[in-house]
């Protein structure tokens, strides 16, 4: 569910956004201005979310982005192994996700959790 739509030239850094279907959080953007018979241009470098993996695009000022939902809620590890299995806190719902290595090794069955609900993928964020 997406909760609204921007222009390039709105967007700021740390504003998140959906390009090509992944969710990124922009670092930097460069606004340059109009020419004679030009449009604005927006250089933005954006990292993703789940991924991690940098981008760097040039679109026209004027290009709407949508702007992701993003759900952060708490929960309890359960069980350590491939995927972690955690506990909602807030509707003990039970959940398989992904985890990232570097915090997958400070994780312990019991510890409290932040994840991120983004349009539908979960992923852990960091130990509580």
């Amino acid at each position: 569910m997406v909760s609204k739509i921007i222009n390039a030239t709105e967007a700021r850094s740390g504003t998140n956004i959906l390009l090509e279907g992944e969710s990124y959080t922009i670092k930097k953007i460069d606004i340059s201005k109009t020419g004679k018979h030009g449009h604005a241009k927006a250089r933005i470098e954006a990292t993703g979310i789940i991924n991690n993996q940098k981008k760097v695009f040039v679109v026209p000022g004027h290009d709407r982005f949508e702007v992701p939902m993003i759900d952060k809620r708490k929960g309890q590890v359960l069980s350590i192994a491939d995927k972690i299995n955690i506990m909602d806190l807030e509707n003990f719902e039970t959940i398989e996700i992904d985890c990232p290595e570097e915090i997958k090794s400070e994780l312990e069955e019991n510890s409290n959790v932040e994840y991120w609900d983004i349009e539908g993928k979960k992923i852990i964020k960091r130990k509580l």
